[in-house]
């Protein structure tokens, strides 16, 4: 009987999801990267890529989840856990709610169990939506127990970033998150569990320099952000002009700091082959 409450619940998330990008009453989109206009049923049969330059849209964490996982096999993982206030920052309890309310998350991540292509995993997907993708102790708290669930249970590990950093409003309960994620991600390698962590636009501060950077293989989709401090930052500290596409994904793959930039549309795939190359996991 939970096995079908457990299906049911699925389907409706995903229908959830779907629902959330079709929301806008307008026919057609246009595109924030090269301005051009194409239908919006178009786009969102592209999972959401702009047909014209190739441009990823950012995704709503269930959304992705439902692109990602087979149907029926998706499995929330402590999902009413949510941002506390720890130091009464002004404000940010009024923040939190609003982001609730928009956005229908608890909380800026959501961890579930599932499987690809009938392999089980552990997956976690940031939502950028949620003050954008920042890190809270909650983030925190719910990467750590999926990986710890991945650990336990001998699973593969998905991580997908999608973050402006560490959560200002949590000061340094915020960047504690960085050395317990890692500390986490340490015993899982123990294990000898595999990590693939999959990096979305934009991956940037305490994210990037904490999980986000220490999987065994690290994917990126197209055009990604990836780094730590914003180029006008780094280019005011050092004096000097950056490169272009400087923090880009393809430039990070060009360095050698990710594995492969992935289009959208082949990334269940990939993951799907990279689970029966390196997964130690059950099959459904």
């Amino acid at each position: 009987m939970n096995g079908v409450f457990a299906r049911r619940r699925s389907r409706l998330l995903a229908m959830k999801a779907l629902r959330d990008h079709y929301a806008s009453g307008e026919k057609t989109f246009t595109c924030p990267c090269c301005g051009g206009d194409s239908e919006r049923k178009q786009v969102a049969e592209e999972l959401y890529v702009c047909p014209k330059c190739g441009y990823h849209l950012p995704l709503g964490a269930y959304y992705r989840l439902s692109t990602i996982l087979d149907p029926g096999s998706f499995r929330e993982l402590n999902g009413r856990i949510s941002a506390a206030d720890p130091l009464g920052f002004p404000g940010y309890r009024e923040k939190l709610d609003a982001a609730q309310r928009k956005t229908g998350l608890a909380e800026a991540v959501v961890t579930a169990a599932g499987a690809i292509d009938g392999q089980k995993c552990v997956v976690g997907v940031m939502d950028g939506r949620f003050l954008m993708g920042s890190m809270s102790a909650a983030v925190g708290e719910k990467i750590t127990l999926a990986i710890e669930c991945a650990a336990k249970n001998k699973l593969p590990l998905i991580l997908f970033s999608a973050s402006g950093g560490a959560r200002m409003q949590e000061g340094i309960c915020s960047l504690m998150q960085m050395a317990k994620t890692s500390a986490a991600l340490s015993r899982l390698s123990k294990r000898g569990q595999p990590f693939i962590s999959v990096l979305t636009d934009p991956t940037t501060g305490g994210v990037t320099a904490s999980f986000a950077s220490l999987g065994d293989i690290i994917l990126a989709e197209p055009g990604a952000r990836i780094g730590f401090a914003g180029p006008r930052v780094i280019q005011q500290t050092i004096g000097e002009t950056l490169p272009e596409g400087f923090q880009r994904a393809e430039y990070q793959d060009e360095h050698g700091f990710v594995d492969a930039v992935v289009p959208r549309e082949r990334l269940r795939e990939t993951l799907s082959r990279l689970l029966r190359l390196h997964g130690k996991g059950e099959r459904l």
